[in-house]
């Protein structure tokens, strides 16, 4: 599987490749990253029926959304827009991989990297050929959560906008602890991954902590351009407008303990964006149907508990 993961990251990018992809983001430095997201979430929350249903209807034939799985089927039955794009799933549509071991996608997503922490102490993600970034900083400086974590696994799991966004629990756990990081909204697409240093510890995001049969498991909700919310089940949305400083949250002390379920709901993007997954050294073995750009679904089976 590492073998794996050496040999997708190798691949080489063409020149015209290139040109493009600085093309498309540099401009993004210029951009009101946060006012732009404020509007389209505005805009999301038009219930003015021609709009919505206007932009529902193109949004569905642009995208080739298959509204037999919602339990909404008819593309007029949302009040909004924004409810369109979090609507909810028909029972059994996502069916969740059973077994003990069994850990499970989170989200429907591409897997657009996978595989072993890489660099000096073993604690740095892969975020395409040439860009590298510490756990460290992906968790907004929180040096005691990312010790847990060095020398483990990872995975990034990225959201297109056709995609099912609620955010589900890959295995049983409860919650410890959730971080709020500030920072900017780049378009988390292939383009600027191989563009933005460290792009997915830039953004904006959420970190939610929770202990797990494999020990310590990190979710990290991560926002990006017209991405105009993460909410969770247990708290809301995240701080509107941004805050300024991290800001975390301890659960189990002051805050109640919060419990979920493999395949529970545990949040959602209003707009689509990236997930990413850290787990400790030598608990989870990846499964062997996970691949590099492969595209997985909601409870499908993404590695075992070992």
């Amino acid at each position: 599987m590492e073998e794996h993961q050496i040999k997708s990251n190798s691949q080489k990018i063409s020149f015209l490749t290139r040109v493009a992809d600085r093309l498309f983001s540099l401009p993004q430095y210029l951009l009101p990253h946060h006012a732009l997201s404020r509007l389209v979430y505005r805009a999301t929350q038009i219930k003015v029926t021609w709009w919505k249903n206007g932009f529902i209807k193109y949004f569905i034939k642009i995208f080739k959304i298959d509204m037999q799985v919602a339990e909404k089927s008819d593309p007029e039955a949302y009040e909004n827009f924004n409810q369109f794009f979090t609507r909810s799933l028909k029972p059994g549509a996502r069916p969740v991989a059973d077994g003990e071991k069994a850990l499970i996608s989170p989200v429907d997503a591409v897997v657009s990297q996978f595989g072993a922490l890489v660099g000096d102490g073993k604690n740095y993600l892969i975020q395409a050929k040439g860009h590298n970034y510490s756990v460290d900083s992906l968790l907004g400086g929180h040096s005691g959560w990312a010790s847990k974590f060095h020398g483990g696994q990872f995975v990034t799991l990225y959201l297109s906008p056709s995609d099912y966004h609620r955010i589900h629990m890959p295995l049983e756990g409860h919650l410890l602890e959730t971080v709020y990081v500030p920072g900017r909204l780049f378009s988390v697409n292939k383009a600027t991954a191989r563009c933005v240093p460290s792009l997915f510890a830039r953004n904006e995001r959420l970190v939610t902590v929770f202990e797990t049969q494999v020990g310590p498991m990190a979710l990290i909700m991560v926002g990006a351009l017209c991405v105009s919310g993460i909410e969770t089940v247990w708290d809301g949305g995240i701080p509107r407008p941004p805050a300024t400083d991290v800001q975390s949250k301890v659960y189990g002390e002051s805050e109640p303990v919060i419990s979920f379920q493999k395949g529970d709901e545990i949040g959602r993007f209003n707009m689509g964006s990236t997930v990413i997954l850290l787990f400790g050294a030598d608990q989870i073995q990846w499964a062997e149907t996970v691949q590099f750009e492969t595209k997985v679904q909601m409870g499908q089976l993404l590695a075992q508990r070992k």
